[in-house]
Parts: C-alpha cells; structure tokens; sequence
C-alpha cells in the first residue's frame, strides 16, 4: 500500500500496474472502505463485472490532474476517458468526501 495525500486527505492506495494485477482489479477482493482505494495504471476504460458494490471512479492524465470522476459506478457497467493514463478506483461516496473534482490535480507521481 502506497499513501496518497493531498489538502487534508490520505488515501491508502494499491497500485496495478502489471498486466495481471491490471486485469483482477478489484474482482475478488474486499470491497473497497473509505480512506482506501486502487490505482490502475495505465488505463483509460474500467468495467464494474463481477463485482457486487459501486465504486467511484477517477480519470487521470500521466501527471494527475482529474479529467473526470464517474461517481458510483453500480456493477455491471463500463466506464472510460479517451484521454486517461490511470484510473483511482475509490469506495462509492470517497470522491465527494475527498472533493476530487475534475481540474484538480493529485500527487499520483509519487506512486511507485
């Protein structure tokens, strides 16, 4: 786990960046709790199959400035942004609670 900090949050985040930890996703694991989330790098088009909770989901450019936040996300679903190089997956509500809003940038750089 890697912390994510910005304004007066931290999110405990999980990085997937090789090919296999890019597939699974969140698929087979705990839904996500607040103050936690996934960074899916690189990635431009998530799917919600197979899973049984919403999540939030965060479009970013390489150098982390939101491009789009697709809140709740009910399963069954697929979300994208031709622009995006990583996608934060977030509980459903975090982004809100965090105020990412698209124009914001976050500090994704420090993110091994």
């Amino acid at each position: 786990m890697h912390a994510l900090r910005f304004d007066t949050h931290a999110i405990d985040v999980m990085v997937a960046a090789s090919a296999p930890a890019r597939m699974r996703g969140l698929l087979a694991r705990p839904p996500l709790q607040a103050g936690q989330g996934m960074l899916i790098r690189p990635c431009n088009l998530i799917h919600t199959i197979g899973m049984a909770y919403a999540i939030d989901v965060v479009f970013l450019r390489r150098d982390g400035l939101v491009l789009k936040v697709a809140s709740a996300v009910p399963p069954l679903r697929f979300r994208g942004h031709w622009r995006a190089h990583c996608v934060l997956e977030l509980a459903a509500g975090e982004a809100a609670r965090c105020a990412i809003v698209p124009g914001i940038t976050l500090p994704i750089g420090a993110l091994a």
